[in-house]
């Protein structure tokens, strides 16, 4: 079977720790509802990722370098 999270295409997906969500959640004046959702079962995420967590997404961008976002996993 193909690991489709090692694709590529695929943006790096990792977990953020609970510090680093509670400072990134102050800096964007956002609480963790408000973030964009990710399932659960999405083939991307990281194996130990549970609902709750925040996942940090880094893809390439011609204008900034790296583009980052955060995810919300829900069920």
């Amino acid at each position: 079977m193909v690991d489709v999270s090692q694709h590529e295409l695929v943006p790096e997906h990792t977990l953020v720790d609970e510090d680093e969500v509670e400072s990134m959640l102050t800096e964007y004046e956002v609480k963790r509802a408000e973030l964009p959702k990710i399932k659960r079962k999405d083939p991307a995420l990281p194996d130990d990722a549970e609902v709750g967590d925040v996942v940090k997404i880094v893809r390439d961008s011609r204008t900034t370098d790296k583009a980052v976002s955060y995810r919300l996993v829900i069920e």
